[in-house]
Formats: C-alpha cells, sequence, structure tokens
C-alpha cells in the first residue's frame, strides 16, 4: 500500500535535520570559538577594546529597545539603520537603472565603448568619498549628497557587468533572433536581457554591497539620523561598546541585502545567476 503524506514527511525529517545541521553548525562553531578568543584577549583592565560580556552589558539598552524614539539624532538602531537603508534603495535603485542603460549602450555598440569606457575606467578609481564635497557643494543638503554618492559607487560594476553580459551574448541567439526578424524591443526583452541576466545581477550584487559600504562612510560626515553617523557619535562619546554593536548591525544587514539580491537573481535568472 502507498504511504501516506505524513509517513512520507517523517521518514524525510532525520534527513532534513541533518542537512539543518550541516548548515548551521559549522558558523556556530566558529563564532563560538570567535567570541571565546576575543573574550579572553580583551579580558584584560588595560585591554583597548571590551570583550563580549562587557559590550552585552553596556550596550544592553540599545540592543533590547532598537524602538527607541528620541528627539533629534537619539534613535533606536531600528531607525538608525532604516534611514540608511532608505537613502541607499534610492541610490541604488537609480544606479541599478541608469548602470543597466548605459552597460547595454557600451555593449551593443563600439563606438559607445571606445568613448565612455576609458572615461567610466577613470571615473570609478575615484574613492567614494571623494566624491562627498562635491555633492554637498551641488545640492546644499546632506540626504541628495549621500545618495549621490551611493549612486557614484553603485553604478560602475553594473556597467562593467552589463556590458561584458551584452557582448558574450552567443552568435546562436543573434542567428535566431534575424532569422525571426525580431525587431529592437523584442530582441532587447526575449533575447539580451535574459542571456545577460547573469552578469547583470552580479554586478548588481557588488553594487549593492559597495552601496552599504558608501552610505555609512559618508554618514559619518553628513551627520542626521543614519547608522553612520551613530557610530561616529558612539566614537565622539566614546561609547566603543556601542560602536562595536553596530558594526554587528551593519554586517547582518549587508549581509541579508547580498542575499536578498543574490535571491533575485536566482528566481530571475532560473537559477543560472551566481549564488
Amino acid at each position: 500500500m502507498p504511504r501516506k503524506p505524513a509517513e512520507g514527511s517523517l521518514a524525510r525529517l532525520p534527513q532534513l535535520l541533518r542537512q539543518l545541521g550541516e548548515s548551521l553548525l559549522p558558523p556556530l562553531i566558529t563564532l563560538a570559538v570567535l567570541l571565546a578568543v576575543w573574550e579572553v584577549l580583551c579580558s584584560s583592565p588595560t585591554a583597548p577594546l571590551p570583550p563580549p560580556s562587557r559590550v552585552l552589558t553596556e550596550s544592553w539598552q540599545i540592543i533590547a529597545d532598537p524602538f527607541y524614539r528620541g528627539q533629534g539624532t537619539d534613535q533606536g538602531m531600528f531607525w538608525q539603520i532604516l534611514a540608511s537603508l532608505q537613502r541607499v534603495a534610492i541610490g541604488y535603485s537609480l544606479a541599478a537603472i541608469a548602470g543597466i542603460a548605459l552597460g547595454v549602450l557600451l555593449g551593443q555598440s563600439q563606438w559607445a565603448m571606445r568613448g565612455l569606457d576609458p572615461i567610466f575606467q577613470v571615473l570609478r578609481t575615484v574613492p567614494p568619498l571623494a566624491w562627498l564635497p562635491l555633492s554637498l557643494a551641488a545640492f546644499q543638503d546632506g540626504a541628495p549628497s549621500a545618495i549621490f554618492v551611493i549612486f557614484i559607487t553603485a553604478i560602475w560594476p553594473v556597467i562593467i557587468n552589463t556590458a561584458a553580459g551584452v557582448r558574450n551574448i552567443p552568435q546562436d541567439y543573434q542567428n535566431v533572433a534575424r532569422v525571426l526578424r525580431l525587431n529592437g524591443f523584442e530582441y532587447f526583452g526575449r533575447i539580451m536581457l535574459p542571456a545577460a541576466a547573469p552578469y547583470i545581477f552580479t554586478g548588481l550584487r557588488i553594487g549593492v554591497g559597495l552601496s552599504w559600504l558608501a552610505i555609512v562612510a559618508a554618514e559619518m560626515l553628513i551627520g542626521g539620523v543614519g547608522i553612520g553617523f551613530f557610530i561616529w557619535d558612539a566614537w565622539n562619546s566614546s561609547l566603543i561598546s556601542d560602536i562595536i554593536v553596530a558594526l554587528i548591525y551593519v554586517g547582518v544587514v549587508g549581509f541579508f541585502l547580498d542575499r536578498l539580491i543574490a535571491l533575485a537573481g536566482r528566481l530571475i535568472t532560473r537559477g543560472t545567476a551566481t549564488a
């Protein structure tokens, strides 16, 4: 007799638990070892950095109440990170749209490649924070200046990878497009984007990581609510434990942003984008 669905699920339970253990145990063990080493190295009263136990004690308030709302920049970690994510969302979205469009242009046109690529190669080597004084002079406000820094930081990997993806479209695909007599819009939607999508999402993943790095650095200089300014303000107040907690939040949020773009890439490209 065929087994019932519940029996089949119970039979797979040990395998699922084993797979879960194989995924979670290595990072948990590594984390435990790192915390133990950190605790031992920084347990001395003369140590320049606090151990994990002291970080937890000194910064428990900002850990336990991330939704705290005070006056001005006195906000909980949730609101600090949310303000930074809002700036990143705007700047990164603009960079993605402009970067894909310019990448397609460079990949399709040799004239555009010869004219624009040298300029782009020079501009992309400029450090992100070097753009901040110029953007402050242009926009006369910190928020749009930070968004511009994110945009100018994230756009280059999107352009480069999109152009590489378009240039590497197999000749067979182009021959099929000619046989089917696809117009420009049909070729773009049916051939070019699906074929170049793995390259595009590679650039988008690099871009979102650079965006998160850029906003943290930019907010240290522009002030206001944001995780970058929170870190700088904690340094000025000698709150080293708060800085460590904020850095952990920064790393976790950056990890999830990368995973989010990677998941979108796998869904849209049906698994052909890099994991």
